[in-house]
């Protein structure tokens, strides 16, 4: 039987209408069951204590559980795998964290691509590094640091936490901005690095606030710099390395993501209660006794974030030689 043209637009039309309905009454029971929130790195650290902190308060404005499952292991692809790979509707979520967007150019064989798989949900809080040096370096401002270091070309050891993590990409950033030739010491994780810059077998290091903050206020090393664009709350007397080195900018950063094509409906429900959360004086505290400052975005706005750390971190990539197989 033919229907008429009229009356099969009509159709079409209602089609439509009811499959939109149906979206967004989806998006309004969201979420009818608990939520999993994959966090690629162990349990402890500062990833997961932020994806606790956010899920318990998004466990409370939505009334269901949003558990965390650590899925550690790979630089953070394991777990990021896990949530392209999951169903795209909602009830599995990622922590997104800066070592996304450094191992897109990092990884030579990833079976993922970051930006294309997951949708960006919500931007959560970012925290600067700071630029720490033994008690020996006699330089106490950036200035003065890389005359010391540039007087020693080669002789001047720079700590990280690993090679490819952010305290990595921090220093290779800042040597490739001011020309200044280190060698770089990668240690498995920021503790021992730490140790042995007090100790001297290194002399700088780009690491996190919350980790350093009683080294610093006790003497034991010497603040330089912080690497954020302004200066921060926990350390309002350091200097930006960008007051010296102009466009310098860096901060290890936390958000959610959602793998692709997750419902818009659903997407933007958790951007305003994320966004909602992060306005609350409670959370702004809890985020501050960590050392870290809530960033609220809308999702397209982190969306571009992403895009252009993704390719700020390619060229330092790319400019150092660094591959991880």
């Amino acid at each position: 039987m033919k229907l008429p043209r009229r009356n099969f637009l009509h159709l079409v039309a209602c089609a439509a209408a009811l499959a939109a309905v149906s979206r967004i009454a989806w998006a309004q029971a969201y979420p009818s069951r608990p939520v999993r929130v994959v966090v690629p790195a162990p349990a402890g650290g500062g990833t997961d204590i932020v994806a606790r902190l956010i899920g318990q308060r998004l466990s409370e404005r939505l009334g269901q559980q949003f558990v965390i499952d650590n899925r550690p292991g790979g630089g953070g692809n394991i777990g990021t795998e896990a949530v392209v790979r999951a169903p795209a509707d909602g009830y599995t979520l990622l922590l997104v964290a800066a070592a996304n967007t450094i191992n897109t150019s990092l990884y030579e064989k990833l079976s993922f691509n970051f930006i294309r798989d997951i949708a960006p949900v919500a931007s959560i809080a970012r925290a600067p590094e700071v630029m720490l040096v033994n008690l020996s370096v006699p330089a106490k401002t950036i200035p003065e640091f890389i005359a010391y270091a540039k007087s020693k070309p080669g002789k001047t050891n720079i700590a990280s936490a690993g090679k490819g993590t952010p305290s990595h990409l921090a220093g290779e950033l800042f040597k490739m901005m001011t020309g200044v030739d280190m060698v770089h010491v990668a240690y498995r994780g920021a503790a021992p690095a730490l140790t042995d810059l007090i100790g001297g077998q290194v002399q700088v290091m780009f690491v996190g606030t919350a980790s350093t903050i009683e080294y610093i206020t006790s003497g034991k090393l010497r603040a330089l710099a912080v690497t954020t664009a302004t200066r921060s709350e926990m350390l309002p007397n350091v200097a930006t390395v960008g007051e010296f080195v102009p466009g310098y900018e860096t901060s290890q950063w936390y958000g959610v993501g959602a793998p692709k094509d997750t419902p818009a409906e659903i997407v933007d429900k958790l951007n305003k209660e994320i966004n909602a959360a992060l306005a609350d004086h409670k959370i702004k505290a809890r985020l501050a006794g960590l050392g870290v400052e809530p960033m609220s975005m809308t999702s397209s706005a982190f969306g571009k974030f992403i895009v252009d750390e993704t390719e700020k971190w390619g060229k330092v990539i790319r400019a150092a030689n660094m591959k991880v197989q």
